[in-house]
């Protein structure tokens, strides 16, 4: 696996871990040059992307959302100083009245660029396929966010 490869996929790693211990600055500070895309609509850059987690996903106690997502599949295809990774997203969730469950399934389509020989985000693209009880996740709940719902769906933890 090429150097390009494994700095692109500890990105889309990165994601992941920022979302579940709750840093959404820290999402923010990911894709700060990047567009998110997802069923709420697209938000760009720093600012928006933070507020968007903030403003949807709740966060308990432990500053987290007691979620993990895990992502795999991923597919990664680099052309000179820009990249494509697919991946599949599925996203878990317990608490203590709460029993581990998956509560989101779906996809990430990401698009990457090289700054300064540096890989970055440019967009994000969240597609959720199966939604579960995300009565625990989002502190609203959203149009279509029944179970076995198709389409974009919501963003669920993006």
């Amino acid at each position: 696996m090429s150097d390009d490869h494994v700095a692109i996929q500890n990105l889309v790693a990165r994601y992941a871990l920022l979302v579940d211990t709750g840093d959404f600055a820290g999402v923010g500070d990911l894709l700060a040059d990047a567009t998110f895309i997802g069923a709420n609509g697209d938000f760009t850059g720093r600012a928006e992307i933070a507020a968007m987690l903030d403003d949807t996903v709740i966060r308990y106690e432990d500053g987290t959302p007691r979620t993990q997502h895990a992502t795999s599949n991923l597919a990664v295809e680099v052309g000179g100083d820009t990249a494509i990774a697919r991946s599949y997203v599925t996203i878990f969730q317990a608490l203590p009245d709460f029993p581990l469950q998956c509560i989101a399934a779906g996809r990430y389509r990401d698009t990457f660029a090289r700054r300064n020989g540096d890989w970055r985000f440019v967009e994000r693209r969240v597609t959720i396929h199966l939604v579960g009880d995300v009565s625990r996740h989002l502190k609203t709940a959203l149009a279509g966010s029944g179970s076995g719902s198709s389409g974009t769906g919501p963003t669920v933890s993006p």
